[in-house]
């Protein structure tokens, strides 16, 4: 692996408490073989698409929630999959689920919106996010993650990543959202 030229600080000029580079160290000691792309800044699916179309491997998307009793739940997802978030607090075990806010997500993961990632979870060093991925995103031979800042992204196979996250004393959850679709019109 060649050195990364990853810094240490969010777009918002604050230290992150996991930099890229320590992340890209932590890969190298648990022998997780990884590539590495650095790009444009990116903040939503849609403005991804041109740099995703350059990067082969099933690209994700994560979304921070909580419920009504504030536990967090961080779920991975390929940015194919719609969900209907009135289905998910069945399938999570939770109950009214909504999007986490700005500082709950740089309190508990340690990134700003726009750059949570899986590898984020090293962060929450309490325990307080559970995580769960997508079952049919863990069946492919490659997915794509942000490290920590969304102006790169590298590519790494499922078990890797749940090496990664077991290394961080996370429960991993693996989960089917094909019940969580979002209902479709009916086609005339």
């Amino acid at each position: 692996m060649n050195e990364h030229s990853a810094k240490n600080i969010d777009l918002n000029g604050e230290d992150l408490p996991t930099s890229p580079q320590k992340l890209f160290n932590i890969l190298k000691s648990l022998n997780i073989q990884h590539k590495y792309c650095e790009h444009e800044a990116v903040y939503t699916v849609a403005e991804s698409e041109a740099v995703d179309a350059k990067i082969p491997g099933t690209h994700c998307r994560n979304l921070f929630l909580r419920d009504k009793k504030k536990k967090n739940y961080l779920l991975v997802l390929p940015v194919d999959i719609d969900v209907d978030l009135k289905k998910l607090p069945e399938i999570l075990g939770s109950n009214r689920l909504s999007f986490g806010s700005n500082d709950r997500l740089w309190e508990y993961l340690g990134v700003r919106s726009g750059s949570v990632c899986p590898f984020s979870i090293i962060n929450d060093t309490d325990k307080n996010v559970q995580i769960f991925l997508e079952k049919s995103m863990m069946e492919q031979d490659v997915v794509n993650y942000h490290p920590m800042l969304n102006t790169m992204t590298i590519s790494l196979k499922p078990n890797d990543l749940i090496k990664f996250i077991e290394h961080t004393e996370h429960e991993v959850h693996i989960v089917d959202l094909s019940n969580a679709q979002p209902e479709q019109p009916i086609k005339e």
